[in-house]
């Protein structure tokens, strides 16, 4: 107990420090109030979500290019979503897509958040992304490579626009044409402006493009709220400012249910509604059984990785090797390509928990049973 005080205070003190040198005029003020999250909060209530490729793309240009953009897979998809008691899905777009072709590519994810809604799914979109290949190219994607993790996910834009600011203004325009587009539809739930920013030994270099993605979707006034999603060290400099820019808090969880507590535990101090926006590491105990107790008691909305196990192969683990089998215990993912489940018995857990409310009146959260 005493070790946990000392600890809120030494976050107390730090949030002060690092939030007075920040840009208190600016960006406090465009950020959203406390009580206007609540709102929000009270009006989205329990994220209960996926994150949602469908299983025929190997990655997001593959899932949005004309060519790729499956409508029959992902109607399909996301009947099943709705089947297994999800209510969300948060998904990744792709700049090149729109560089390419701005229109089509805003009528094919009108279709897709067409379908989602007929499903009762809303939707989170992810403009930018650090992770994995670093440079992206149109056109047809390579394969999987057999027995590999997600081995042809690609960065947006890439390493290289990310670090050339020539390249910027591209980045602004996709920004402020997609989230002008879609900023007051109402099946867009929030806006998650970048996935893992320094990830791939990007580090701090990831960062002023973090906080342009911030001011260039606040210049076009969305109705949703913004955040970037916590993911390494939560209290280096970097994922303060996350902490700092965000409407809503968000964090990725690939750690024992233990850590996962203790990154909530954090995260709370900052009085704000919370999503942990990944989970789902089945061998590390980062299990539907062992984390739907801890967000319902903390109130916490939640995308596990990933629906259906597919082309990117993410029911693999992160070490997994060219040639390796399938694992008997998958790592990501919910269902096979045909709708069934890895695991019953997390289709029926999802669905118990799909039936309580953390945000009832009178509730204090849950009790973890």
């Amino acid at each position: 107990m005493n070790r946990r005080r000392f600890l809120q205070g030494t976050i107390f003190a730090a949030t002060t420090s690092w939030w007075a040198k920040g840009s208190e005029g600016k960006m406090k003020a465009k950020r959203w109030s406390e009580e206007k999250t609540w709102e929000w909060q009270e009006k989205v209530g329990w994220l209960r979500g996926c994150n949602y490729i469908p299983r025929t793309a190997v990655n997001t240009i593959e899932m949005w290019q004309a060519e790729t953009f499956d409508e029959q897979t992902i109607d399909q998809e996301l009947g099943w979503a709705k089947k297994v008691c999800l209510n969300s899905i948060r998904v990744f777009l792709h700049y090149l897509v729109w560089e390419a072709d701005p229109d089509g590519f805003k009528k094919r994810l009108d279709k897709f958040l067409a379908i989602a809604h007929k499903h009762g799914i809303s939707v989170m979109l992810v403009l930018f992304d650090d992770c994995w290949n670093q440079e992206p190219k149109l056109g047809q994607q390579e394969p999987p490579i057999p027995g590999v993790h997600n081995s042809r996910w690609v960065a947006s834009p890439g390493r290289s626009r990310v670090l050339d600011r020539k390249a910027w203004k591209g980045l602004e325009a996709y920004v402020k044409d997609i989230v002008g587009r879609f900023g007051k539809d109402e099946r867009v739930i929030a806006w998650d402006l970048y996935n893992e920013p320094g990830n791939e030994g990007m580090g701090e270099k990831s960062l002023p493009l973090v906080e342009a993605s911030f001011d260039w979707a606040r210049e076009v006034s969305p109705s949703q709220p913004l955040t970037v999603g916590l993911w390494a060290n939560f209290e280096d400099a970097m994922h303060q400012r996350f902490v700092e820019l965000s409407d809503v808090l968000s964090f990725h969880a690939y750690d024992p249910p233990e850590g996962v507590r203790k990154k909530i535990e954090w995260l709370s101090l900052f009085k704000r509604p919370i999503l942990c926006t990944e989970f789902l590491r089945r061998q590390v105990g980062n299990t539907f059984a062992a984390l739907l107790p801890v967000f319902f008691q903390h109130k916490v909305g939640w995308y596990f990785w990933g629906l259906v196990a597919g082309k990117t192969q993410t029911y693999l683990d992160w070490s997994s090797k060219p040639g390796d089998p399938p694992p008997k215990v998958w790592q990501h993912d919910l269902l096979h390509s045909d709708g069934t489940p890895f695991d019953p018995s997390e289709v029926e857990l999802l669905c118990e928990w799909a039936q309580r409310n953390p945000f009832a009146k009178g509730k204090q959260g849950g009790d973890e049973q």
